[in-house]
C-alpha cells in the first residue's frame, strides 16, 4: 500500500519552490517577459525569509534567467556581427540557438520544477551554484 502524504509530509518552502520553477518555464515557454518580472518580484519579495528548499529554486532559476538573457544578448550581437537581420546566415544562428541553448534550459527547467515537486534541492549545471542549506 503506498504510503499517505501523512506518513511524508511536504517540506517547508515546497509551493515556493514549486511556483519559482513555473515562472521560469513560463519565461522561456509562454510568456517571455512577464514570466521573467514575476519571477524577479517572486524573488526580490520572498528570498530573504525562504526556507532552504524554496531559497534554492528561487536562486537557481533567478540564476538562470539572467544567464539566458545574457546569453539571447550575445545571439544578437553575433547575428549583427554576421550581417545584421537580413544576412542569409541569421537563421542558421537562430536555429542552432533554439535547438541547444533554448531546448536545454527548458529541460532543465523541466528537472527543476520535478525536482521541487519531490521536495529536493537542485541546482542548474554551469549557470547556477550550489544552494545554501543543500543536503550533499
Amino acid at each position: 500500500m503506498p504510503p499517505s502524504a501523512a506518513e511524508h509530509p511536504k517540506p517547508a518552502g515546497e509551493g515556493l519552490a514549486i511556483a519559482a520553477e513555473s515562472l521560469f518555464l513560463v519565461n522561456l515557454l509562454a510568456a517571455p517577459g512577464i514570466g521573467f518580472l514575476l519571477l524577479v518580484w517572486l524573488w526580490w519579495s520572498r528570498r530573504e525569509g525562504a526556507p532552504p528548499l524554496a531559497r534554492c529554486h528561487l536562486d537557481q532559476t533567478f540564476r538562470a534567467s539572467i544567464w539566458g538573457g545574457m546569453l539571447i544578448v550575445v545571439v544578437n550581437v553575433v547575428i549583427l556581427a554576421m550581417g545584421g537581420y537580413d544576412a542569409p546566415n541569421t537563421w542558421m544562428v537562430v536555429i542552432l540557438y533554439f535547438t541547444t541553448i533554448h531546448s536545454t534550459f527548458v529541460l532543465l527547467g523541466t528537472l527543476g520544477l520535478a525536482k521541487a515537486m519531490a521536495g529536493k534541492h537542485y541546482h542548474y549545471p554551469l549557470v547556477g551554484g550550489r544552494c545554501r542549506g543543500e543536503e550533499v
